[in-house]
């Protein structure tokens, strides 16, 4: 069941995190985190893992941070991964996250600037 609206702060409250969500996706930024939703992603979990990194996102105030989603990357038996992108346009695809694991590549990468390397795909 949707939350009643019943006041203009609840209104407000609804608006501040639409602009939030709208911005987590729009813009060039610091840094860019596509999670890779091919048909192989979905039935992989790659749903739950974007769910995980807005959250994610959220908390830790990553306003650096362009969130994306795109197909597949062609590499079924990573799903679901995801690439981050950084300012210098250096790409890192980690493979094989569920939730706990995307927490942590936010936490770790985009928060401290460390790549999770225990999850990246090797090349």
């Amino acid at each position: 069941m949707a939350k009643r609206i019943t006041s203009a702060a609840d209104l407000k409250a609804i608006r501040d995190q639409a602009v939030a969500d709208i911005d987590l996706r729009t813009g060039p930024k610091e840094l860019r985190v596509t999670v890779h939703m091919g048909t192989c992603g979905i039935a992989a979990g790659a749903r739950d893992v974007l769910a995980v990194l807005m959250e994610e996102l959220a908390v830790e105030g990553a306003a650096k941070v362009t969130l994306q989603q795109a197909g597949c990357a062609g590499l079924c038996d990573q799903e679901p991964m995801l690439s981050l992108t950084d300012k210098t346009g250096a790409v890192f695809r980690y493979g094989r996250l569920d939730k706990n694991k995307a927490r942590e590549v936010v936490r770790q990468h985009v928060v401290r600037g460390i790549p999770a390397t225990e999850y990246l795909i090797k090349s």
